[in-house]
């Protein structure tokens, strides 16, 4: 028997396939080959059409029972992760209304600050632990304002893997961990967040019925079975989104644990039972995957927008090298890469600088003397530089940080980029070689809540290797004091 796992980001749907009984990896793939369109009419959005998202988690699921040349009828579970903070609206029959806003689209960021305004930061704390910011409901309620007619047509509204679950099944449902994620969850009251859904004029009806997520959501219909070539009956009995899957993906599940992701974007993403947290502005607080009301586990989320895009720029544009190749030239040159410093934000409004947009900055550069790979340094260091700045904010809501775990993929596999963010947190990094699929796959499985079981199977099977701080972090902590400076002049003018 096998359990397949979906992995919605927004540059590609990945599937993964893993044995049933052990969770051993069997195959794992991506669609498109090339990434998806992302739809920016405007500079500050970003659009995707969930029937893009469809076609391509058709083809990949089609593409990985033919490639790993296994029996179909033996796929049993189906687990889902997805791009967070999305807004999907069908009508009635489940079409969708228009794009998507996904996660990196900051329309809604004054939207947002006008709210907690109005709520209050203590009510906005208490109840949904979170500013309601650039995130679901305030895209939401961007459509009530500048499209009222899509408005007037929404049947329900839901999180992306909602979608790819309803495509799949044909139930519009929901779950209390992605209500969270788009601050749509009052704590207190654990139920909808009726006072923030009332203050911006969203009716109650429109939310979908709520599920657990570790239980059969649905089955796979006839259709979804027609266009995947998924076995009629297969079950989806799990969803999340792609941070807090990537965190069960990495075995972190309890307070001080924290995973790590350095992606299009980078992501620090720390566990803890803390239902008051002092910071709500600049990061996020979710309801983790094994949260119940009994043993509330929440997941602080810190997200830097501008990270691994930065890096793939450079390499689209300063002739192409491989990231093999530009890792190797940024390894020749010392730490703090002779002065140059590069500000890596240039992917949307970042949460962490209070939300403001200040695109990315390279400075310092000097045509006599520099090349690119100085540029390939600074960049790595630069974004490695936000992770450290990231953390130093979690830590107002966290206590001792007792492991950190990545995946062995993106900015990870990179030893400047690793050894940077171990030597200025002071912290071992362990590195695992799994991914969201894998993980979300495997979590497809996890019906009998046996979350201590799960995690020693990952611990044993997956871990690569360790990073460890540096003994002399003198011109490492020169050059974070560098770019902080420079970060905190760009700030202040903004």
């Amino acid at each position: 028997m096998y359990h397949l796992g979906i992995d919605l980001g927004s540059s590609s749907v990945k599937v993964a396939l893993v044995n049933a009984v052990n969770g051993k990896q069997i195959k794992i793939l991506h669609e498109p080959q090339n990434e998806m369109e992302i739809v920016a009419v405007n500079p500050d959005w970003a659009e995707q059409d969930p029937n893009m998202w469809w076609l391509h988690t058709c083809n990949a699921i089609r593409r990985i029972i033919k490639e790993s040349a296994i029996d179909a009828s033996k796929i049993k579970n189906i687990g889902i992760s997805y791009q967070m903070h999305g807004l999907v609206i069908v009508d009635a029959a489940g079409h969708p209304l228009c794009n998507s806003i996904i996660w990196c689209d900051s329309r809604a960021v004054e939207i947002g600050k006008k709210a907690l305004k109005d709520l209050g930061e203590d009510m906005c704390s208490k109840h949904m632990l979170n500013a309601p910011g650039n995130f679901t409901a305030s895209k939401l309620k961007w459509v009530i304002d500048n499209e009222p007619n899509i408005y007037k047509d929404t049947y329900k509204f839901m999180l992306p893997g909602d979608y790819i679950a309803f495509k799949l099944t044909g139930n519009l449902v929901t779950t209390k961990n992605g209500l969270s994620e788009g601050v749509l969850w009052d704590y207190k009251q654990d139920n909808v967040a009726v006072d923030l859904l009332n203050y911006y004029g969203i009716d109650k009806a429109l939310v979908p019925n709520i599920v657990e997520n570790f239980k059969n959501q649905g089955e796979v219909n006839l259709q979804a079975a027609q266009d995947t070539g998924l076995p009629l009956g297969a079950q989806v009995t799990y969803r999340s989104g792609d941070q807090p899957n990537n965190a069960l993906s990495l075995n972190i599940f309890n307070p001080g644990e924290v995973a790590a992701t350095g992606g299009t974007s980078g992501v620090v993403y720390a566990v803890s039972n803390n239902l008051k947290p002092q910071e709500i502005s600049k990061v996020n607080h979710f309801a983790h995957v094994n949260y119940t009301v009994t043993k509330p586990v929440i997941g602080t989320l810190l997200n830097i927008n501008g990270a691994g895009i930065q890096y793939r720029w450079l390499r689209n544009n300063c002739g192409n090298d491989s990231y093999e190749v530009m890792n190797d030239k940024a390894s020749k040159i010392d730490v703090g890469a002779n002065g140059v410093v590069v500000i890596p934000f240039g992917n949307g409004a970042e949460r962490m600088l209070d939300n403001k947009n200040i695109g990315t900055h390279i400075l310092n550069l000097n045509l006599n003397l520099h090349n690119n790979a100085h540029l390939y340094r600074a960049a790595l260091e630069g974004i490695a530089f936000s992770f450290v700045y990231g953390v130093e904010i979690l830590k107002r809501d966290l206590g001792e940080i007792k492991v950190i775990r990545a995946g062995n993929d993106n900015l990870f596999r990179s030893e400047i980029f690793s050894n940077t963010v171990a030597t200025l947190i002071d912290h071992d990094i362990e590195i695992y070689n799994t991914t969201g699929a894998v993980g979300a796959a495997r979590a497809a499985g996890l019906t009998d809540g046996d979350f201590k079981t799960f995690g020693e199977h990952i611990t044993k099977n997956d871990h690569v290797m360790t990073y460890k701080p540096m003994q002399n972090k003198t011109e490492y902590m020169a050059a974070y004091a560098a770019w902080k400076k420079e970060l905190e002049i760009i700030l202040k003018h903004r």
